[in-house]
């Protein structure tokens, strides 16, 4: 028998895979998809690019990995906020949310898919393209959550659900813009705080001709 040949297949990689992702998670979190080299995402995962590869696929599977991790994770609270029981509860736990998740202690400030986003070339387009349609879906299960509130008379008859989806996610993405620029968690709870002192906001209840 040839002692050289191959492991058989399903030899352990060697490597906690889970701890590798959360290891890569926080590099796109911390330089954005373009920024994040392969030798910076390998050293700080641990593992050589060719076990990178076999496990997560190329840099772009890598992202989408990483990012399912990061919607799952420090992101979650967009899930969390639309099973709240009323619409000031439903945008109480998403900006709060924001505020934690912008300013997890051992993680980047900010928000991933914003610095995932901003900055790109063409060979990044598909990313962009995957973040926006991530942000989409967020602001669709608001949007969906706040029709309901307005059905079962939580929120004015005249609210426009998407407006107000759309206003809890631009307080939520200015929050992660602020922190990222080295705001405190304590002002940013602040500054929520105060947002929602006003609800539901008379924006809410613009009627759409207005906005043209």
């Amino acid at each position: 028998m040839d002692s050289k040949r191959s492991a058989p297949v399903g030899r352990p990689r060697g490597f906690d895979a889970d701890e590798a992702l959360e290891k890569a998670m926080t590099v796109f979190w911390q330089n954005g998809y373009e920024g994040a080299s392969l030798p910076a995402l390998t050293s700080a995962m641990g593992i050589s690019r060719t076990s990178m590869y076999a496990a997560f696929g190329n840099k772009e599977d890598l992202f989408r990995k990483a990012l399912i991790r990061y919607a799952d994770g420090p992101a979650s609270y967009g899930v969390e906020a639309v099973a709240e029981p009323t619409a000031q509860r439903v945008a109480t736990v998403f900006l709060h949310g924001a505020v934690r998740s912008a300013t997890l202690p051992g993680y980047p400030t900010g928000c991933l898919s914003l610095r995932a986003a901003l900055i790109g070339g063409e060979d990044a387009q598909a990313i962009r393209n995957l973040l926006a349609a991530w942000r989409d879906e967020t602001r669709a299960l608001l949007t969906k959550r706040f029709r309901r509130a307005v059905n079962e008379h939580d929120l004015p008859a005249k609210t426009d659900p998407a407006l107000l989806a759309r206003y809890v996610m631009t307080i939520g993405n200015g929050v992660a813009v602020q922190a990222a620029g080295g705001a405190k968690r304590a002002d940013l709870r602040l500054i929520v705080d105060a947002v929602l002192q006003n609800w539901p906001p008379a924006l809410a209840r613009v009627p759409k001709k207005h906005l043209a």
